[in-house]
């Protein structure tokens, strides 16, 4: 599986590693706004890499958890799933919106290979400085440069390249973003 080559999701040790994950995200999902030291202990339990002043808004889903790593920095607003059959690493000051979905598993395109019950993962890389607009998308293998954009119901299909405005579906490049010089609403070519 973290390879990148196919494997059975059935097989005993994935299913109690899915089990295992979903019980801690129901844990961490159960706990009150105040309970910020539980949430903190929970979530470094459930991810395998934790920023120091990492927030993550409950409800949150995970397959296994242990493939997710987050950077210091990192926000992810109510309603977040991570489909971590590869490794999903976000790099420092990243904000997702509500909703958001970071997809690594995915199945074979040959029908009779999809029916006999095999996956593949393949690993999403989020750079620094990221903003992920609500109930955006990002697909299997997917790499988001630094200082990019991904607008709210974006489908991430292809990379991003860095200090670029992505969205749609699929989504496209709208514009990019100028340099440190440049007004934040200013766009350059």
């Amino acid at each position: 599986m973290f390879a990148g080559k196919a494997y059975d999701p059935t097989d005993p040790e994935l299913v109690a590693d899915r089990r295992r994950a979903s019980d801690r995200c129901r844990r961490y999902n159960a706990t009150a706004p105040t309970e910020t030291d539980r949430r903190e202990r929970l979530l470094r339990e459930l991810f395998g890499e934790v920023g120091g002043d990492a927030v993550v808004e409950p409800p949150v889903r995970c397959d296994y958890g242990y493939n997710v790593g987050v950077s210091d920095g990192f926000f992810a607003n109510y309603g977040c799933v991570f489909l971590d059959a590869a490794p999903v690493a976000f790099g420092e000051n990243c904000l997702l919106g509500p909703g958001v979905h970071v997809y690594t598993s995915t199945h074979p395109i040959d029908p009779e290979e999809r029916a006999a019950g095999r996956e593949f993962g393949d690993p999403v890389t989020v750079g620094d400085d990221i903003w992920i607009g609500g109930r955006a998308v990002i697909t299997p293998g997917v790499e988001v440069g630094d200082g990019a954009v991904v607008a709210a119901g974006a489908v991430v299909v292809d990379d991003v390249p860095a200090r670029t405005v992505v969205g749609g579906n699929p989504a496209e490049e709208i514009r990019r973003i100028g340099g440190a010089e440049t007004d934040s609403s200013e766009t350059t070519d």
